[in-house]
């Protein structure tokens, strides 16, 4: 059953992000070259990395105050809220109730964050990694950002290494 805007409000609410609506259409976002992910991306594509002291092991204590302190340092100076602190939130279909074999297999939503935020120690089940279920029953974040205007997008994720990070591309 496909997820309400309602019940997904309610999800989001516990991070500190508001539900503003479902984006219609394709969302503009930051030109890779062709093969490349945000991930294979280098810095010649515009690519820039949590610093080193932000990265978080997977397995860490302060894992949630790390991984929220980097991704909202880069999140005000790479450019991703407006003026409202509105921006672009990336979701799986499959988390939505919606078929996952549909393309696109992503649906956007655009949020504010709120005053009171905590995107990666309230578990929100909308922010979650699938790929990090495979090793560990703790939380792990995994979501993807973009601002309004497409001039960049930002991915917190977990890594092989069992670290996660945040990665922006501006190019």
């Amino acid at each position: 059953m496909t997820l309400t805007d309602a019940e997904i409000d309610n999800l989001l609410a516990p991070a500190g992000l508001r539900f503003l609506e479902r984006v219609q259409g394709e969302v503009q976002l930051p030109p890779l070259p062709p093969g490349h992910s945000p991930a294979s991306a280098g810095p010649e594509h515009g690519r820039f990395d949590s610093h080193e002291h932000e990265v978080a092991d997977l397995d860490a204590s302060d894992m949630a105050e790390k991984v929220n302190a980097s991704w909202h340092r880069m999140a005000t100076q790479y450019g991703l809220f407006d003026g409202n602190r509105e921006f672009l939130l990336a979701v799986g279909r499959a988390r939505l109730g919606k078929d996952p074999d549909e393309e696109p297999y992503t649906v956007w939503l655009r949020v504010r964050l709120l005053d009171q935020w905590d995107l990666v120690g309230s578990e929100a089940d909308l922010l979650r990694s699938g790929f990090a279920t495979l090793f560990t029953a703790r939380f792990v974040p995994e979501f993807t950002a973009a601002s309004l205007d497409g001039r960049m997008m930002m991915n917190t994720t977990v890594w092989g290494n069992g670290t996660i990070s945040t990665i922006v591309i501006r190019p």
